[in-house]
């Protein structure tokens, strides 16, 4: 069994007629670009900050990005749907601004220590999510993430409490001696995120390609089927789990510094609904899909939130919209109809 491609849907009601990579032009174009799909994601990241409406939010649409795609692993190409990655993005979050501010440690490992601190929590809430299935799965992980929302909630003196974690201050980042980067500088800054997202796209395509990832396409598909074929099921879906978690935690790490603050609604059940939102709107299951479900989802927020205070509604109506008549996401709609093409 092969590993998925970029763009390989995951809503088993709406087929997708597959186009043979040496069948037609496009198929060709399309396996081309899935052999180098990194290489393309990371070309349009780089001159996206001089499309993007302005820097600081085309930094915001590249954590939000990897956040999504840490999400997708586990939704888009496991088949688990998780209402508890708040916790995560959370917990990658305090813990950089914590090694920040409280120990004063270097803006690199507390990068570190913020994806560390994701990555247990979320073995932790993986070895109990994973009995479970389905619905019970979806209600498992978010109980378990409000639990983490209230015990940070509750440890003031490290987390803030209900005002957040403040201080976060990174003005400038030193790489080597007499080598600094002015991090006050939106295009700098955009650029050392880049830096960090780049190299967690590249392995996250790798796991992909890997066959471990073959593994995860097989549970998504039919989980029975695939113990029957001799995987170890449970144990794969907790590695995806504590994976998934792993990505977040890097993207609220990063996401801390950017914005010198962590508010403690970034562990609210409400975060991980706008990485549902994000994965769905973008394309489940595919591999540039997170960044476009970003981008549309923080431009959208962006545009009504300076026209009415309201915006949630319209953001919502327009996610129902998307969800009715572009089931596959924007990225996935634009390679299914690519695929259906077939010249």
């Amino acid at each position: 069994m092969s590993a998925p491609l970029s763009g390989q849907a995951v809503d088993k009601g709406t087929p997708i007629p597959a186009a043979r990579p040496g069948s037609g032009r496009t198929g060709r174009w399309l396996a081309l670009a899935s052999r180098h799909r990194v290489a393309l994601t990371l070309a349009f990241l780089l001159v996206f900050p001089w499309i993007a409406p302005y820097q600081a939010l085309a930094v915001n649409i590249l954590v939000f990005g990897l956040y999504a795609l840490g999400f997708n692993l586990l939704f888009g190409y496991t088949g688990l749907l998780s209402f508890g990655h708040a916790a995560f993005l959370g917990g990658g979050a305090y813990g950089s601004g914590i090694a920040i501010v409280h120990y004063g440690l270097h803006p690199g490992l507390a990068l570190v220590a913020g994806t560390l601190l994701a990555t247990l929590i979320a073995a932790a809430m993986g070895v109990l999510a994973i009995r479970t299935r389905g619905i019970y799965f979806a209600m498992t992980t978010l109980a378990l993430s409000m639990c983490v929302y209230y015990a940070f909630y509750r440890a003031e003196s490290f987390t803030g409490g209900e005002n957040g974690l403040r201080g976060i201050n990174v003005p400038s980042l030193t790489l080597l001696p007499g080598l600094r980067l002015d991090l006050i500088d939106p295009v700098v800054k955009y650029y050392a995120v880049l830096a960090v997202v780049g190299v967690a796209v590249w392995l996250f395509s790798r796991l992909l390609s890997s066959p471990f990832g073959a593994a995860l396409e097989a549970i998504r598909e039919n989980e029975g089927r695939a113990q029957a074929c001799g995987y170890d099921v449970q144990r794969t879906k907790l590695v995806a789990f504590v994976i998934s978690g792993a990505l977040c935690g890097l993207a609220g790490a990063l996401q801390a510094i950017h914005l010198s603050i962590v508010p403690i609604e970034t562990m609210h059940y409400s975060t991980s609904g706008q990485a549902v939102m994000m994965a769905l709107l973008g394309g489940m299951g595919t591999f540039f899909g997170p960044f476009v479900g970003a981008a549309t989802f923080s431009l959208l927020q962006d545009g009504l939130a300076t026209l009415t205070s309201h915006w949630q509604l319209f953001v919502g109506a327009i996610f129902i919209a998307f969800v009715l008549f572009l089931p596959l996401g924007i990225w996935g709609e634009v390679l299914a109809r690519l695929r259906r093409a077939g010249w």
